[in-house]
């Protein structure tokens, strides 16, 4: 697999491969873009890519109850997951809840500050220890009083001494799974015999070392069970191919066709989006056109500030000065009259990293964005053993104000099953863009049950879907334990 190009020679041949892939497409390149912004393009953000092929992937993947519990045994009790954030957990015995299809882990903080994932299950009878996040001064079976303390050693049996001498209470400690840390997310590993987190998250750690997400907090968490497979759901957010047909409304103020698609190691992949400048299918717009279509949508703006655009007030965003692009105009905006409202100095900061959908995948189930103010991420999981359903989670995280206390972490919001995204007022009309993802995914679930009868398969663009064959290629090293 290509990793970031160690020289001008390797960078010109991934990019000699990439034209020659998709000749016949028309419009500016991310790079093009980039460079007319007048900013010093960082080498991380240059194209990394490799022909992964053009095989159909089978549709049972995605329907078969026996293909999930290959994902269960192979997956996601052998990859790192992200399960929480640190500031959701910062004094002794606060904890969250993780659960992954049949798996339930309490992460908690201990007293000595670490943090700790433990298997939601009393060693009596099985009953789950803890059903809901919060904070407890020690975790204790409610069914008959069995309890362990924040570090995991077995505190109270009760008849213990008499009718559980067979019980060695000194060994009788709660299970771990393996936890790592990085830009404020707590990840845990149920394989001891696993690579290092950071090994695993390459080359995120170095691409996001401007980002600071530690110094974020969770301003937004939304969730929903949704009648799709989790690889349909997540598929969905994993290329720009589907933004003209899916998202129309969008076309006038961002790339589409002509994002960059980036394929890092085995784990990571990427797509960037340019902002405040035309989809291709739309030919020449007036700059004044794209510019306006900003102002109509506002979603660009919702996004970052983790707000409601009517807190932003009009005469700050109208009028495009004579001889200046949208995305100059933009650009100049958030710089010089949004990042203040934050607290935030971004006059420094490229453009691409205010403007562009800066979109990192890590396998198996975490969406990284990069941002210079609100970013976004989402999660994935399988809900339960149910192959046709599954848990779509977005998020924001906002900078924390310089000088100011970190706030409280937002709590779940969830929404009804297949319901409004309109619902969660807090995603602003990034709500109104998830719907529209939304009413697709339960028709793919559908469609990919009817389609083995004439295709076995589902066939995919050779450049822009590419991320999903590298997904695949990682999810199959998994399920054939070649890691």
């Amino acid at each position: 697999m290509t990793q970031l190009s160690e020289s001008s020679s390797e960078q010109t041949d991934v990019e000699a491969l990439i034209e020659k892939k998709v000749a016949g497409r028309s419009g500016k390149t991310y790079q093009q873009v980039v460079r007319e912004d007048g900013d010093e393009i960082p080498d991380f953000l240059r194209p990394s890519w490799t022909d992964l092929g053009d095989e159909d992937i089978p549709a049972e993947r995605y329907t078969s109850k026996e293909f999930l519990q290959l994902e269960v045994e192979h997956v996601w009790r052998k990859a790192w997951q992200m399960a929480c954030r640190e500031e959701e957990i910062p004094e002794p015995g606060d904890h969250v809840v993780y659960e992954i299809v049949n798996d339930s882990f309490i992460v908690t903080r201990t007293p000595g500050g670490q943090i700790k994932a433990f298997q939601n299950a009393c060693l009596h009878r099985g009953r789950r220890l803890r059903t809901v996040d919060g904070r407890v001064p020690e975790l204790r079976c409610p069914f008959h009083g069995w309890t362990w303390d924040l570090d995991g050693g077995i505190k109270k049996l009760p008849c213990g001494d008499w009718d559980f001498k067979h019980v060695d209470q000194e060994r009788f400690a709660l299970p771990e799974v393996k936890v790592g840390t990085w830009g404020g997310f707590v990840f845990i590993n149920m394989d001891p015999d696993c690579e290092p987190l950071e090994e695993f998250l390459a080359p995120i750690p170095d691409h996001f070392k401007h980002t600071r997400y530690e110094e974020r907090y969770k301003s937004v968490h939304v969730a929903q069970v949704v009648s799709a497979n989790w690889k349909v759901a997540l598929e969905a957010f994993i290329e720009a191919y589907h933004l003209p047909a899916t998202h129309p409304q969008t076309a006038p103020s961002i790339q589409d066709y002509m994002s960059q698609v980036d394929l890092f190691g085995k784990n990571v992949n990427r797509v960037l989006s340019a902002r405040g400048v035309s989809s291709s299918t739309l030919g020449e717009l007036e700059e004044e056109d794209i510019y306006e279509s900003y102002l109509e949508a506002r979603t660009f703006y919702e996004e970052r500030l983790g707000t409601n655009s009517r807190d932003v007030p009009r005469e700050i965003l109208e009028g495009l000065p004579e001889g200046m692009t949208a995305r100059q105009r933009i650009v100049n905006t958030i710089r010089e009259e949004l990042a203040p409202r934050l607290g935030l100095d971004l006059r420094d900061t490229p453009a691409y990293q205010l403007m562009d959908a800066v979109q990192y995948f890590v396998f198996p189930n975490f969406f990284p964005w990069d941002s210079g103010m609100t970013n976004i991420y989402y999660r994935f999981r399988p809900n339960g053993n149910d192959p046709d359903s599954c848990i779509l989670e977005i998020f924001y995280l906002t900078p924390v104000p310089e000088g100011q206390p970190r706030p409280e972490p937002a709590k779940v919001h969830w929404l009804e099953r297949d319901g409004d995204w309109l619902d969660a007022p807090e995603l602003g009309s990034l709500g109104a863009i998830v719907n529209q993802d939304r009413i697709n995914m339960p028709e793919i679930q559908r469609g990919l049950k009817a389609l083995p009868r004439t295709k076995p398969g589902i066939t995919l663009a050779s450049y822009q879907e590419s991320r999903i064959r590298h997904f695949h290629a990682r999810l199959m090293d998994y399920i054939n334990d070649r890691v």
